[in-house]
């Protein structure tokens, strides 16, 4: 090789190249960790609603290693993103050598299974509401663990057509089986079953002017599993039974447990 000018040159050359790589990279790890980067604001972009400041600060003045430059972003992230309230965080670098944050907050929409919250995502967070007046006006969410977004759905779903009647829901609950239950802040119980959900519950609204307004504080239960009406249970008097049909087979399933007293009327639709 050592006969060989042209080879010698290039790999001169790819050393020089190299020791210029290496070099630059020396200064340029030297300079990016001068005190002249350090970061000199975290500023928060959004104002915490739920979320605990001196919570997130804690975070900052733990995990906050690095200079503008060193900083790990994804890192500082993750960690914010582990305190209560706080559904996503964004941190970006911003020129002169700071920091933004922004949080997004769960919005509690539910409580799930009394142990839990679900947000307006249909995602489960842990988290405390210190108002109990303010946390009781939350609905009741139950059913398997995988069903929590779509309970969420259903309920909203359940809400929009449950506008008419003026009424909120207090519980919805999805059992094993698949069958559905809706309870109205008024104490009425709504049993869905399996099949056709939506459609008993909207046929059920387009009637209840005609039927039930007038007692609706009188009524318990009202089983929506008849093909052709409903069945309804009202407070005080004996069980009396109906013949507006029998319920779906397959479909016949109590979520409320135990015994319903009172008097059961038929309503054809």
């Amino acid at each position: 090789m050592w006969d060989r000018p042209q080879q010698l040159n290039m790999l001169s050359r790819a050393l020089f190249g190299l020791s210029l790589l290496l070099v630059l990279y020396g200064a340029l790890h030297y300079l990016v960790r001068l005190p002249a980067f350090n970061l000199s604001v975290v500023q928060l972009e959004t104002v915490p609603l739920n979320v605990n400041s001196a919570q997130i600060e804690a975070v900052l003045d733990s995990e906050l290693k690095g200079n503008f430059f060193t900083v790990d972003l994804e890192h500082l992230q993750q960690k914010l993103e582990a305190v209560p309230w706080v559904r996503r965080a964004n941190v970006r670098r911003h020129i002169p050598w700071q920091l933004k944050v922004t949080l997004e907050e769960h919005m509690a929409l539910a409580r799930w299974d009394k142990t839990t919250w679900v947000n307006q995502q249909g995602e489960l967070f842990q988290a405390q509401i210190s108002d109990k007046e303010i946390a009781e006006k939350h609905p009741d969410f139950m059913g398997p663990p995988e069903s929590v977004f779509e309970v969420t759905q259903m309920y909203f779903e359940f809400n929009r057509l449950l506008t008419p009647l003026k009424q909120t829901i207090s519980h919805v609950s999805l059992s094993p089986r698949r069958a559905w239950q809706v309870r109205l802040q008024n104490g009425m119980l709504l049993d869905l079953g399996r099949e056709k959900v939506l459609s008993r519950l909207a046929r059920f609204v387009a009637v209840y002017p005609q039927s039930l307004a007038a007692v609706q504080g009188l009524v318990n239960y009202v089983d929506l599993r008849y093909p052709n009406g409903f069945a309804v249970n009202m407070l005080g008097g004996n069980m009396g039974s109906g013949n507006s049909g029998n319920a779906p087979q397959g479909d016949n399933e109590n979520l409320a447990g135990g015994n319903v007293a009172g008097t059961m009327k038929n309503h054809h639709i």
